[in-house]
């Protein structure tokens, strides 16, 4: 699915191609959303630059940066437009209010969960969508990360039902904090990801979403907050890109391109099975911890995804009546797939009790 033979005898062919030229140094200053540290950094930026180093022999050196400190951190993609890095690292669900195409690929209730997406996105062509759409932008994209389902709340009410999140101050951001706001008249709120812990433990919101369990667990929002909502039906699954200007990705030579590319499917596959592991132990932790495990009926998260389906759909016909209909031809595909996926995928084991 990801690595290819084709792909990886791509890679070989070309190196061996240059091999004995001189290498062609290239650093490039990649900002990330989040703190230096967290699991998003480690688990897809410095994966990500480990497998640079190794496919392109030291020839390209990727320099990861925590938030904030070359540019704002939801600001990494306008940072990398600008010429004020080389590169950025950051998810299309910080782009979703300036359009909403990005929520397809950000994740959103109702949509794909990690198998069925990360299938779609190399299979399927979702990969060469998302590139599109980033090259009108003057970017090249590399999706460097696909996650696991996340933690849906760390709340400090309870929420069982619609009539929960009413009124509910909810820290979120991208497609879900449209569908709170619009169908479950919560209060949806964006803060970068380093202020979520203190706005959780003084009560400025009455929930937070960040990540999967492994990614929640060392930010300590379980001390913070007394409950912990599942499934992520909010986020079933989730996408982290590296962009690039596009004149500087074009200024590398064929063999770094390529190595560079084997390198972000390489990292994607490690760092979703990465996640897959470290959620179940960050889980039994979180299970033993003093917070109460919320997990919804089957009706609730039906009602949840029901909306965030209609939400998209609903965007993508009013993006078309504005004469862009790239959103609507896109997810058209995506839905699709995602119902060829429910109907024929039943032969698989997936170890549920």
């Amino acid at each position: 699915m990801f690595l290819s033979l084709k792909r990886l005898a791509l890679v070989g062919a070309v190196a061996f191609a240059t091999f004995g030229a001189q290498a062609q140094e290239v650093t490039w200053r990649v900002p990330t959303s989040v703190p230096e540290g967290s699991p998003f950094y480690v688990n897809f930026l410095e994966r990500f630059a480990d497998n640079v180093d190794l496919l392109t022999d030291g020839a390209v050196e990727i320099q990861p940066f925590g938030a904030g400190i070359l540019v704002p951190a939801l600001q990494v993609y306008d940072g990398v437009k600008d010429g004020i890095v080389e590169a950025g690292h950051s998810t299309p669900s910080y782009l979703v209010n300036q359009d909403p195409v990005n929520a397809i690929f950000a994740g959103f209730p109702g949509g794909m969960g990690p198998e069925a997406y990360s299938t779609w996105i190399f299979e399927e062509g979702g990969k060469e969508k998302l590139a599109e759409i980033r090259a009108e932008e003057g970017l090249k994209s590399l999706v460097v990360g696909i996650g696991s389902s996340e933690i849906m709340a760390h709340a400090n009410k309870p929420i069982k039902s619609a009539a929960d999140l009413k009124g509910l101050k909810y820290r979120t951001s991208g497609p879900w904090a449209e569908v709170m706001r619009d169908y479950f008249d919560a209060v949806p709120t964006v803060v970068p990801p380093g202020e979520i812990y203190t706005l959780l433990e003084r009560k400025g919101v009455d929930a937070i979403e960040w990540g999967p369990p492994s990614g929640n667990l060392p930010e300590g929002f379980h001390e913070a907050a007394p409950y912990i909502v599942v499934p992520g039906v909010h986020q079933p699954t989730f996408l982290w890109e590296v962009v690039v200007k596009q004149e500087t990705w074009d200024a590398l030579d064929e063999a770094l391109r390529a190595k560079i590319e084997a390198a972000a499917e390489l990292t994607t596959l490690q760092s979703l099975v990465h996640f897959y592991d470290q959620d179940m132990k960050a889980m039994e932790t979180l299970r033993a911890s003093k917070a109460e495990v919320i997990e919804l009926d089957a009706a609730f998260q039906k009602e949840l995804s029901d909306a965030g389906r209609d939400w998209i759909k609903k965007t993508a016909e009013a993006q078309k009546a504005e004469g862009k209909p790239r959103m609507a031809e896109i997810l058209e595909g995506y839905l699709a797939y995602e119902d060829r996926w429910a109907e024929q995928s039943g032969y698989l084991i997936r170890n549920e009790k």
